[in-house]
């Protein structure tokens, strides 16, 4: 018991240091605390969902189905990140990526797609359901929020240019997703 405690916190861990980097960037968007607040709840519960939906379905499909996760997630942080490097540059328009609404679900989404591949491999493992997600979702939720107020702090020493760097490490990350290069 104690051996599977330690192999799910270490993942619980090594899962939410994505979303803490990717955090980072989006913080530097300079939130405030209740959207801060939001958007690591959100990633939380999307940190739950995802590795439930993947030790449910467990054994079916695993190779074809974390292939297909992890390439969703890194497309949809690269579109993001683009995103946001073009509307840097386009002050007059409003952003087409917010953290809100279908954004917020979007995001939550990407940096949660690489949980669904640990679900399927911890399903065919065998492991805890109930301490495997709840871990995942806590530590998650704790990084995200530190990531995000992190970056909003360090928004205020990047200035301006802090959106397009935001962007920059999104599309990192996603690229980071897809290929495992880096």
């Amino acid at each position: 018991m104690s051996g599977e405690l330690v192999t799910v916190a270490v993942m619980a861990v090594a899962l939410s240091m994505d979303a803490f980097s990717i955090a980072v960037g989006l913080g530097l968007f300079g939130m405030r605390y209740r959207r801060i607040a939001a958007v690591g709840t959100s990633v939380g519960f999307f940190h739950i969902v995802m590795p439930l939906c993947g030790l449910v379905i467990g054994k079916m499909l695993s190779q074809y189905l974390g292939v297909i996760a992890i390439f969703t997630g890194g497309s949809g942080l690269i579109i993001i990140g683009l995103q946001m490097i073009v509307s840097s540059f386009n002050k007059d328009e409003s952003p087409i990526f917010s953290p809100r609404g279908i954004g917020l679900f979007i995001f939550s989404l990407s940096v949660s797609m690489d949980s669904f591949a640990a679900g399927l491999s911890l399903g065919m493992l065998g492991a805890q359901t109930w301490l495997t997600v709840g871990s995942f979702g806590i530590v998650s939720a704790v990084f995200t929020w530190a990531g995000l107020i992190l970056g909003k702090k360090a928004g205020h020493l990047v200035g301006s240019s802090g959106e397009w760097i935001g962007g920059l490490v999104l599309i990192a990350f996603g690229v980071k997703m897809i290929t495992g290069v880096f």
